[in-house]
This record gives C-alpha cells, sequence and structure tokens, in this order.
C-alpha cells in the first residue's frame, strides 16, 4: 500500500478502535459501527460495492453492508486495518493510493468530526497537495449537483472550477477542508464563503459528492 493510503488508514482504524462503535459519525443515520461495515464492504464485497454509486445495486449493498456490521466490531476494524484482501484491486499500490487517500481522509474527519470538542487535524504540505491533485481532477464530478457556480480556491490561490453557472459562490481554504466540502461535508469544512447569500445558503443545502 502507498504512503498517504496506508497512512490514513490506519488513522482510520486506530480512531475507531478509540471512539467505539455506536459513537456519532457526519453519515446521516450511521455510528461508527455502519461506516467501519461500509469501508469494509467496499473492499472485500465488489459485487455489492456498487451500490454506493448505482441505485439499482442499491438494496444488495444496505443488506450486505448489515451483516457486515453486524460482526464483532473488533473484526471490523482489524479488516480495516490489515488492509484489502490479497487478490483485490486495492491491493496494488497505484490503486490504492487512487481510490483509498481521500476515502480514508474524509471517513476519518467523518468520526472526528462528530465528536465533542473535535479539534483540527494539522495537515502536512506534501498531503495538502495530494488531496488538492486528486480533487483538482474530480471536481466537475463533485459538483455536478450544485444548483449554483462554484468555484474551489486553496488559500494560495490556486482554484478549479467545480461547476459552471450563475449566479457563483467561490469556496475558500485549504485543500484538506476544500476536499470534505466537496464531499458533501460543506457544515463540517472550515472554509470562506463568497457570493450572494442566497447562493450561498442553496449550496450548504446542496447534496454534492458522489
Amino acid at each position: 500500500m502507498s504512503t498517504h493510503a496506508k497512512r490514513e488508514r490506519l488513522l482510520f482504524a486506530d480512531l475507531l478502535e478509540a471512539v467505539g462503535p455506536d459513537a456519532p459519525t457526519l453519515c446521516d443515520g450511521w455510528q461508527a459501527r455502519d461506516l467501519a461495515a461500509h469501508v469494509v464492504m467496499r473492499e472485500r464485497r465488489p459485487d455489492a460495492a456498487g451500490g454506493i454509486l448505482l441505485d439499482a445495486l442499491k438494496d444488495r449493498a444496505e443488506r450486505i453492508q448489515a451483516e457486515f456490521a453486524a460482526k464483532p466490531y473488533d473484526e471490523l476494524v482489524h479488516l480495516i486495518r490489515t488492509g484489502p484482501p490479497r487478490m483485490s484491486l486495492y491491493g496494488i499500490k497505484q490503486i490504492d493510493e487512487a481510490a483509498n487517500t481521500v476515502e480514508f481522509y474524509v471517513h476519518t474527519e467523518d468520526v472526528r468530526r462528530a465528536q465533542p470538542e473535535w479539534t483540527p487535524r494539522p495537515l502536512d504540505r506534501v498531503f495538502e497537495n495530494a488531496l488538492w491533485s486528486r480533487l483538482e481532477k474530480a471536481a466537475r464530478l463533485l459538483g455536478r449537483k450544485s444548483p449554483v457556480g462554484l468555484v474551489l480556491r486553496r488559500s494560495n490561490g490556486q482554484t478549479v472550477v467545480a461547476h459552471k453557472g450563475t449566479p457563483v459562490v467561490t469556496v475558500t481554504g485549504e485543500a484538506g477542508e476544500l476536499t470534505l466540502f466537496a464531499f458533501g461535508r460543506q457544515d463540517a469544512a472550515q472554509v470562506e464563503l463568497d457570493g450572494d447569500e442566497e447562493a450561498i445558503t442553496r449550496l450548504r443545502e446542496a447534496k454534492l459528492g458522489f
């Protein structure tokens, strides 16, 4: 596994272990156990993981995720920490880096930021740049449901258009915070929004992400 993906995986597993199965998360209706089951299903049941994105497979994905959630919580955390099964595509370094770096970063923050009195986690510049690189590539897909024009701007001035349209809202922040915003965690992301007040409200309520 690659450096960023492996580090974020271990941080996620450690956090799940620390907060326990009943801890809240930013994912509506999910506790830590549910989020852990989601991640395990994604890596170990590719036949069901398509339901994460495809409505036609959603019922199957929910059923299999529930089966994983019924397993002992310690077992789920162990499966996350030890990584994908031997024959999984996620075991290939390049795929792991591409698919899991952001996945584990976002889900770690889903748990962290749902806890009382959480504090921001400082990210090193190399990791911030890695997150920005991925965000640039995925911005239009993540922002496709925005009801207004959406521009994402790093604090250093780097900018990407996530959705064309008017009025335009510009969201400014560090790459990690912009990633969370674009993945639908608008209320939890520490960013500044500039634009028409009504447009900002609509953007905050929009369903961004995959």
